[in-house]
């Protein structure tokens, strides 16, 4: 006994200790549960695959004989790739090793002998729970249809298609708000089948002694009441009698009536998630993007920013906690999530170490900005934050935060306001540029390692022939986000790869450079 003992207590802390073990559980933990893996969808699509050639193998071997090369696909290739799913999702589900370990913590600690019986017991139980679930259920009736010897079990290829449910995320959907809604349903199904039981007893009563030639027995009335209540009404089996049809009248109307109610229960839970559903979408669509530009907050001022990054062909989706806003950004066009984003998971779903490049804080509360900001540096700190600001101490909480850019519209508005009462000569060209009006803009463009402008001097490139205006260059600096702003550089200035140009020109001739970077 002191050898297993010891044998189990070494096993487990070899695996608790491997590196190597748990990077490949995680692998497939990811690949058969994580949605936001990556390689998730392409495990999917290959299950879907399988699973339908699997159904349409074993549906038309039914009336015709198919070869023998085919069925040995079916029988060796597709049942091991079940077999071998159905054992891996049974290893992922939990860590024996753990129990093991947990066990032997907790007789050192009471100073007892481990029980190996308890122990087995444990475990088993921990696995029981996955083998009887429904999922697990479903693939292991899957496996069923692929021995030929029993006939019978062919008609469990019906499991076969069930297992699509794992792998389509509507199917999956629906079937959360059908449990979400189980207690309604399970209520609607109990009185449905009362209604049923009593109609059924009903017409046998009246119409059972002979009176009705199509009604041989009692199961010919639960049948006759199962189509009359759904209202399908095949009409092989009619009421003759007055009180049949006074019967079927009133369990016409109970149908009605019971249907109307399945479908305003399904329509209210699909509506209470529909926000979710939506956001699963989103993420969807914005996994597939390279660089993604998060805006939080769709007020004034997010729209305006949304506008402009629309216009410059920014890819961005926008987080606000209103569902009205949200649903405003929505109907846009927009990519729009309804959440909190001072809580971290939304950023994870997005990809906040993969794709997201840029995050916007622009909601009317400073201190929610503040919140936004913090989180999104704790989860990413490379990641360059933009932060909406009113408050000069919450403004210097950011920049201790480490906030990339602190915009304070307040301080903005007054040095534009000053600029007019002086000289509004000057402030309305600069409102026509801002605005982009007479097709005037103002961009900057970053220079690419290895374009046409890398390593070359200013004299070199001629800006007259690309119809710009070169204002100035934030110079690449390590120390800084933006770099050092050189202001109209003289002819002998460098241009380097990383460097940002910041030009006044057409939006055509700005769009022909960003085009030759």
């Amino acid at each position: 006994m002191a050898n297993v003992n010891a044998m189990l207590l070494s096993f487990a802390y070899f695996i608790e200790s491997s590196q190597k073990y748990k990077k490949i559980k995680t692998f497939f933990y990811n690949l058969l549960e994580n949605d936001e893996y990556p390689y998730k969808k392409y495990f999917d699509f290959f299950m879907i695959f399988v699973i339908l050639s699997s159904v349409t193998l074993l549906v038309m071997d039914v009336k015709q004989h198919i070869p023998k090369w085919v069925d040995d696909i079916d029988l060796y290739f597709v049942t091991t790739v079940f077999v071998v799913e159905y054992i891996l999702r049974m290893w992922v589900y939990s860590d024996v090793h753990k129990i093991i370990i947990e066990f032997n913590e907790e007789s050192e600690y009471f100073d007892t002998e481990l029980r190996l019986r308890k122990l087995f017991a444990t475990i088993v139980k921990d696995k029981w729970r996955y083998i009887s679930s429904f999922a697990a259920i479903i693939d292991l009736l899957a496996i069923l249809p692929s021995y030929r010897g029993l006939r019978i079990l062919r008609v469990l290829v019906l499991f076969r298609a069930f297992k699509m449910l794992r792998y389509t995320k509507s199917l999956t959907g629906f079937l959360y708000v059908l449990k979400n809604k189980k207690f309604e349903l399970m209520t609607l199904l109990t009185l449905s089948a009362f209604f049923i039981f009593i109609a059924g007893i009903m017409l046998y009563v009246f119409e059972g002694d002979n009176k009705n030639p199509n009604i041989h027995n009692i199961f010919d009335a639960f049948y006759w009441a199962l189509i009359t209540i759904s209202t399908v009404g095949y009409g092989d089996i009619a009421p003759v009698t007055p009180e049949g049809r006074i019967m079927t009248m009133l369990i016409i109307i109970t149908g009605i009536g019971l249907i109307s109610f399945v479908t305003s229960i399904i329509v209210s839970s699909f509506n209470e998630r529909l926000g979710a559903l939506r956001e699963d979408r989103v993420v969807q669509d914005v996994a597939k993007k390279k660089r993604l530009t998060v805006v939080c907050g769709y007020g004034l001022l997010g729209r305006l920013v949304v506008e402009g990054l629309k216009k410059e062909g920014v890819e961005f989706v926008i987080i606000d906690n209103s569902e009205e806003m949200a649903e405003l950004a929505y109907k846009k066009g927009y990519h729009a999530i309804c959440a909190d984003a001072t809580q971290g998971d939304v950023f994870k779903k997005l990809g906040i170490n993969e794709r997201i490049s840029h995050v916007l804080c622009l909601t009317s509360d400073d201190i929610q900005n503040a919140f936004i900001a913090v989180n999104v540096k704790s989860l990413n700190e490379n990641i360059y934050v933009t932060a909406r600001c009113s408050d000069s101490e919450i403004a210097q909480k950011m920049e201790c935060a480490n906030v990339n850019q602190i915009v304070m519209p307040q301080e903005i508005a007054g040095m534009m306001g000053a600029v007019y009462a002086g000289e509004p000569v000057a402030f309305d060209v600069l409102l026509t540029i801002i605005e982009e009006k007479e097709k005037t803009h103002i961009n900057e463009i970053t220079i690419t390692e290895g374009s046409f402008l890398d390593k070359k001097s200013i004299k070199e490139i001629n800006f007259e022939r690309l119809r710009l205006i070169l204002l100035g260059v934030f110079k690449k600096s390590e120390s800084a986000t933006l770099g050092e702003f050189v202001f109209n550089p003289s002819d002998d200035f460098v241009f380097e790869a990383g460097d940002n140009l910041v030009c006044i020109g057409y939006s055509t001739a700005i769009a022909n450079l960003k085009g030759k970077m």
